[in-house]
């Protein structure tokens, strides 16, 4: 079927009727999926089980319909009931965060804003269900919050009620990075009537507030401005009185900060952290006395990644790890002994977890078939079981086949990585490969659901390619010593794996050669606008997002700059200019002969939308070859409406059609076009 190019008048309309059609066919048997089935999927996000392990609350994801409203997505409150598995709504007419039971009072209470024009307050809905009702709010927004152990006391964080005072003049400046509010902490009594919060005492923005089990003290972690750059890189644990008053002690560490958890006992503080200063995540597990000190790693040498910890009793936590591709579940006693496997790497990925007393444990997890929904862990079960189907029609689709591959990088290296394939996989023929580069470095792709607004997957896979997802060096889940491995050598090592992994796809006989394309955001951006011009010969068509184009202008624009310099580059731009500009792809541009489209977001404070300016200016200027810009207005670091992700996805599998199986002698037209639709129906 011809694809049609589609006026921008027509094109709601046309793009609606097929939605509509796909819909009342009742999602017939396809192949892959398609740009509009993926903005339609709903996934699990938020858990809490009950202190019965009766029942777990969560939030379910609900993307809004991209042919109407170009919106964030919902995020709905449902109840599962964990031995029938049948689940009911609890709140669906506004978006909601932070759920939680709160002690002792046979209720559920979540963040929302029933208006735009209302600050984000505390709700409660009974457990019996009924109308949320609204029972606390603040004159600024509430972050976050936590409940004391007696159901009556509120931790919580906002910003600043303080205002600076203007000038009476009609137009005001901005001042950048100055005046700008703290995310204070606060406390108050909701058994008292018209009780005024008391601000902790303490200089700084507060990012964590957690009660001790009995009631008197909070673990607190604070930064020391509302700066990006602090609060990844200087925050710092302390231990304060209820009253925020007293500092009682504080934790001596430097580097990232991850979740901060009370043993039972309240001697004891968990928390997750970097391992120093140097170490890019805030995967380490650690233990600390509850009046401060130094804390002490559990397994320092463990090649993977703590992701989520939780008391069990005062000597043992439960842990989630990722481990490689792969994700566990298992317990650890809390000076680091018997480190006991409970879920090994199996058939799903499971990326969160809650445990009740009597040890009822629940996961969200996903499965490269599916995307995220609720499982329970039996006390008899080895697996996790899955509770939720909220993508039924998902079972009717036919997904590629995806599998972990390794290979060895130039240095002999073993590294790890994702695999789809095309639905219509024939052993023997070459294809099409479409290389996503995740971001970062500080990530990496595991065995789970990986297809999404901005990832090829089940998409591309339909359309007739191979999907590859590298884990290069410096990806996360392989230990402290691989993920500061490709510091101070940005560009080098870690994306010379990239190339690598291509090549063992081609020497296995399954890559077409000539029809290799990349893709990716943020680091996985700069990785993108690399291949597309220093390795430029090796791709066929590069779909660059929010990328990193000059190390040098990045830097002096970024809201991380300590980061930067700490995390990654590990020396200053002005010691060393030339290099920073020479592991940059403008440095290269003017041999780029890479058909490179790049997206970016018009408001974007991380990377800098500059940075895509230049790559493309440098590009058009110094070549012929085709390079088309698209901004995205009202987005940062990333896509989050619904009609702008919509727009992404199509953008980028139509420039890859083009030029990995079109003419590629004519550059797509600026108009949005469907391609292929072939649809089903029971007329």
């Amino acid at each position: 079927m011809r694809s049609l190019v589609i006026p921008k008048s027509l094109l709601f309309v046309l793009v609606l009727c097929v939605m509509f059609v796909s819909i009342a066919a009742g999602q017939s048997d396809t192949t892959g999926l398609t740009p509009l089935e993926v903005a339609n999927i709903e996934q699990v996000d938020e858990i809490a089980v009950s202190p019965s392990g009766q029942k777990a609350i969560y939030t379910l994801r609900v993307q809004a319909n991209p042919l109407k409203e170009n919106k964030s997505a919902d995020y709905h409150l449902y109840m599962a009931d964990l031995e029938s598995g049948n689940s009911l709504p609890y709140v669906t007419s506004m978006s909601v965060s932070n759920i939680a039971y709160r002690p002792n009072h046979n209720t559920i209470t979540f963040l929302a804003s029933r208006s735009s024009n209302q600050p984000t307050s505390l709700y409660e809905i009974s457990t019996n269900g009924g109308e949320a009702q609204k029972i606390f709010s603040f004159p600024t927004p509430i972050a976050s919050y936590s409940w004391g152990p007696d159901g009556g006391h509120l931790a919580f964080m906002a910003k600043d009620t303080i205002s600076h005072e203007r000038s009476s003049l009609p137009y005001h400046p901005e001042i950048y990075e100055e005046n700008l509010k703290q995310r204070r902490g606060y406390v108050t009594n909701l058994d008292m009537q018209d009780h005024q919060p008391h601000q902790l005492q303490v200089d700084g923005s507060v990012y964590q507030m957690h009660w001790s089990p009995d009631g008197k003290r909070l673990a607190i972690a604070v930064a020391p401005s509302p700066l990006v750059d602090d609060y990844y890189m200087h925050q710092q644990v302390q231990i304060v009185g209820h009253h925020g008053k007293e500092v009682y002690g504080t934790v001596d560490h430097r580097g990232k900060l991850g979740h901060i958890g009370w043993s039972p006992d309240g001697k004891k503080l968990a928390m997750l952290a970097g391992a120093d200063i140097n170490d890019p995540i805030d995967g380490r597990l650690f233990v600390v006395s509850s009046e401060g000190g130094e804390p002490t790693q559990l397994q320092p040498q463990f090649e993977g990644m703590f992701e989520q910890f939780k008391w069990a009793d005062s000597n043992t936590l439960y842990y989630l790890t990722s481990k490689g591709v792969w994700s566990t579940f298992g317990s650890i006693k809390s000076d680091g002994s018997s480190m006991k496997t409970v879920v090994d790497k199996g058939k799903v990925n499971l990326s969160s977890f809650d445990r009740s007393p009597n040890g009822t444990t629940i996961f969200t997890a996903s499965s490269p078939s599916h995307p995220t929904e609720l499982y329970k862990l039996g006390k008899k079960n080895s697996d996790p079981v899955r509770l939720t189907d909220n993508n039924p029609w998902l079972d009717k689709q036919n997904l590629g086949k995806q599998e972990v591959v390794s290979w060895k990088a130039q240095d002999g290296l073993e590294l790890q990585g994702m695999l789809v394939y095309p639905t219509n996989y024939e052993k023997g023929q070459r294809y099409p490969v479409i290389t996503s580069v995740h971001g970062g470095p500080e990530s990496h792709y595991n065995n789970g659901w990986i297809t999404g607004y901005s990832d090829p997957g089940q998409v591309a896979a339909g359309q007739g390619y191979f999907v590859f997802y590298p884990n290069y060096r410096g990806s996360t889940g392989r230990g402290e010593t691989f993920a500061k491995s490709s510091q101070a050598d940005m560009a080098g090592a870690e994306f010379d794996d990239i190339v690598a992994g291509i090549d063992e796809l081609i020497k296995v006989g399954i890559a077409d050669s000539s029809r290799i394309g990349v893709t990716g955001g943020s680091y996985g951006g700069y990785a993108t606008g690399w291949m597309s011009t220093r390795y430029t010969d090796r791709f066929a068509a590069g779909v660059m997002f929010v990328g990193i184009s000059n190390n040098i202008s990045k830097w002096g624009t970024s809201d991380i700059p300590e980061e930067l310099y700490l995390v990654h580059a590990r020396e200053r731009i002005w010691e060393d200019y030339q290099s920073f500009l020479e592991r940059s792809p403008i440095y290269y541009a003017g041999q780029a002969d890479t058909p490179l489209l790049i997206m970016a977001g018009k408001e974007d404070t991380r990377v800098d939308p500059g940075q895509s300016y230049e790559l493309y200016r440098h590009i058009k200027t110094r070549t012929d070859t085709p390079v088309r810009l698209v901004l995205y207005p009202g987005e940062g670091h990333g896509n989050a409406k619904a009609t702008a992700r919509l727009d992404y996805n199509l953008r980028m599998m139509r420039w890859f059609n083009e030029y990995l199986k079109g003419q590629k002698d004519v550059q797509p037209d600026d108009e949005l076009e469907l391609e292929n639709t072939t649809i089903e129906t029971n007329n």
